[in-house]
């Protein structure tokens, strides 16, 4: 289990000083990253082979979500790997009390043909990714339905600040688009009670993001990502609010 100290600063909250989305969405790549780099499987090791790591899928559950906090506890914990998927789980903690639980799915991809790597092979049978052992208590990835209807649309154009190591928009910028339909009102006065948010296809610079929302009733959202020009399926999330 790795573990790290998080000061949240001011430009990670928004005006009411809750932890914005996207900031949650860096913090849990940047602990993901930088544990597998310790542990021999991260970008310095597979960069090397013209390979690179895609996040696939969340699941987070929230008992408390971190408002008014400056000062959390994140862990991360790689759970191994099943064939083509790599898992790996978090928590994040505020005042020694667990506030949140949250899981992921990883793909290794081959950055010349875009094809999905056995993960043992691909790292060498690295030890520290050992073949994955369910438990009891592991979290459930929800399938999402898709909307029923389109309550809201926004289109977004992105920018070079969008774009991360891999020449692909960086993934906290889908949770951006996903929840900016939103009215003020409403995100001023909900937080993030569960979360599942499925990655289906990644976008480059110079395209356009259409971002759709069903309100399905006044504490449950679905989101869908559409690339603007060919209306291809880039991710959707399903928010369940409190």
């Amino acid at each position: 289990m790795y573990e790290k100290n998080i000061i949240i600063k001011y430009s990670e909250m928004d005006y009411q000083l809750a932890l914005k989305p996207s900031a949650l969405l860096n913090f849990l790549q940047d602990m993901a990253s930088q544990n597998a780099e310790e542990l021999g499987f991260g970008y310095s090791y597979i960069k090397k082979k013209n390979l690179a790591w895609f996040l696939l899928k969340y699941r987070m559950e929230f008992e408390e979500y971190p408002v008014g906090k400056y000062n959390l506890v994140l862990k991360t914990e790689p759970r191994g790997y099943n064939k083509l998927f790599a898992y790996r789980d978090f928590e994040i903690s505020i005042n020694e009390k667990t506030s949140a639980k949250i899981a992921s799915i990883w793909a290794l991809v081959d950055l010349d043909n875009g094809k999905l790597m056995n993960i043992s092979e691909a790292l060498d049978n690295n030890p520290a990714m050992p073949s994955f052992q369910k438990r009891e208590n592991d979290l459930i990835f929800n399938k999402i339905k898709l909307p029923e209807r389109i309550d809201i649309e926004k289109t977004f154009e992105i920018r070079y600040d969008d774009i991360d190591v891999n020449r692909h928009v960086n993934n906290c910028n889908y949770i951006i688009w996903g929840f900016e339909p939103l009215d003020f009102g409403f995100k001023s006065t909900h937080h993030i009670k569960n979360l599942d948010m499925v990655f289906k296809k990644e976008i480059k610079y110079g395209y356009r993001v259409k971002s759709q929302v069903e309100i399905v009733d006044e504490l449950h959202t679905i989101h869908m990502l559409k690339n603007f020009e060919n209306n291809e399926e880039l991710c959707i999330i399903n928010a369940e609010w409190k």
